[in-house]
């Protein structure tokens, strides 16, 4: 059973479905589900299918698939075990980790080598950021720095909140808040349009290398229904 703080932590998190069109390089490139489902252990599963399309399921004929399985810990997201695959045809770069919380290791495979390290505190993986982003800011709080274990280690992922913006969507016209994510080492960003009406679900996405995007993604629809929560 969970403690109380996560039981109510748990309550406020409701399933959902989100699809979104894919754009490679400003290309059609094909539609990713995003879906987040509960266990009866208290335990959540939420997962990225992209299927890609047209000459691009020449390239990538499995679907892009990432998977987190986590948990509630003092109110906050803690992942159990995380899944990638589909990027190679020989499936050499899949990724499978298991978090134990009890001992903070973690273990598995990234492509052909074995990880067993030691993870700090409050780690995230790269699916459960985005849950645990949306349950800060529906607490009305500001996250500015997450801790995510990027393949083999821990890395420190910068949260800026750049602007707010209204988009034209298939769900109507949206205020959106956009967030920066970013590394000071690196020259990739991602940037997420985030939208209040819809418990801040992303509905559109960006990745962007030295100001040049090459993967975007934008919400075609959802079964999480419009509310009027704060902007």
């Amino acid at each position: 059973m969970l403690p109380p703080a996560d039981a109510r932590a748990a309550d406020a998190m409701q399933p959902f479905v989100a699809r979104y069109a894919v754009s490679w390089h400003g290309i059609g490139a094909g539609a990713s589900t995003l879906t987040l489902k509960a266990a009866d252990n208290g335990a959540f599963t939420y997962s990225s299918d992209i299927q890609a399309s047209g000459l691009f399921s020449l390239v990538f004929p499995d679907a892009l698939v990432q998977s987190s399985t986590f948990t509630l810990r003092n109110g906050r997201v803690s992942p159990l075990s995380y899944r990638e695959g589909g990027m190679a045809r020989d499936h050499g770069q899949d990724v499978a980790l298991s978090f134990d919380w009890d001992t903070h290791q973690v273990t598995g495979t990234v492509g052909r080598k074995n990880i067993a390290a030691s993870f700090p505190d409050g780690v995230l993986d790269p699916m459960a950021v985005q849950i645990e982003l949306m349950r800060e800011l529906r607490l009305g709080q500001s996250p500015t720095r997450f801790t995510l274990w990027d393949k083999d280690e821990a890395k420190e992922y910068n949260y800026t909140r750049e602007r707010t913006e209204s988009l034209d969507t298939p769900l109507g016209r949206l205020d959106t808040v956009v967030y920066r994510s970013d590394r000071p080492d690196s020259d990739r960003v991602t940037r997420l349009w985030l939208a209040p009406r819809l418990g801040w679900l992303p509905v559109q996405a960006a990745r962007s290398r030295s100001d040049s995007t090459d993967l975007a993604m934008k919400i075609t629809s959802t079964t999480i229904p419009l509310t009027s929560g704060a902007k």
